[in-house]
């Protein structure tokens, strides 16, 4: 896959580079690719790259010692991703990258985005706001985890997925996502069993219809109107 600095502009902390820097940074970058069930790198591994997403989706998920894990975000197409190795000398990776389906991604190193950005000020306040609006969503899936009830929790997870990456329905007000009963288990904190228990109670009420890694949504209404409470 060729990639354009006009491509780079979509990454929110390129969007104030000059196309002599992006041309730069492409120099400097590989491509990557992953097949579905992939992983880019693991939680733990040395931080030696960062990642701008050009194809698929990928999950960032941490464990914890018993091997319980916890879906953090969800990377779309030019997002990117792994970038505390940018920020911080000898960081490691926070988290594991695994595609959800088959990935491409610019790999550019670490150490020389960070030398990059020491004379590039708007790229580094760029870079400044992207870990923000981290640091904000994380803030919000905490006052989740610690105020909402399960359902509140788990409505409000598909809510925001058919915001990022839901396709609508021509005929009908419906929103199909492409994710399965243990990718919202891991994103809302809570098991695959009260998950599944859930989402068969919703699709008796005609609120949502289930496959095999697929979620549609009938009545986004409904959902909305669990997540803020107003319906047990």
């Amino acid at each position: 896959m060729d990639i354009s600095p006009k491509d780079l502009k979509q990454v929110v902390v390129f969007q104030n580079a000059t196309e002599a820097d992006l041309d730069l940074i492409l120099q400097n970058s590989i491509m990557r690719s992953i097949e579905e069930g992939g992983y880019f790198f693991f939680q733990g591994d040395t931080a030696e790259y960062l990642y701008v997403l050009t194809n698929g989706q990928v999950k960032l998920m941490q464990s914890n010692s018993n091997g319980q894990q916890v879906n953090l975000r969800t990377i779309y197409s030019w997002q990117m991703f792994g970038a505390l190795g940018a920020v911080r000398a000898e960081a490691t990776y926070p988290a594991s990258a695994q595609a959800l389906d088959n990935c491409t991604a610019l790999a550019i190193k670490s150490g020389f985005l960070h030398s990059f950005v020491e004379t590039r000020p708007y790229i580094s306040f760029d870079l400044m706001n992207l870990m923000t609006s981290y640091i904000q969503e994380m803030q919000a899936r905490y006052r989740e985890l610690a105020t909402e009830r399960v359902e509140q929790r788990v409505a409000n997870a598909l809510i925001r997925l058919a915001g990022q990456t839901g396709i609508r329905s021509e005929k009908e007000p419906a929103i199909e996502l492409s994710f399965s009963r243990q990718d919202v288990a891991e994103m809302t904190g809570t098991t695959l069993y009260t998950v599944s228990r859930l989402l068969s109670d919703w699709e008796r009420k005609g609120i949502i219809e289930t496959g095999r890694e697929r979620i549609r949504l009938l009545k986004p209404h409904d959902l909305v109107r669990i997540a803020e409470g107003l319906e047990k």
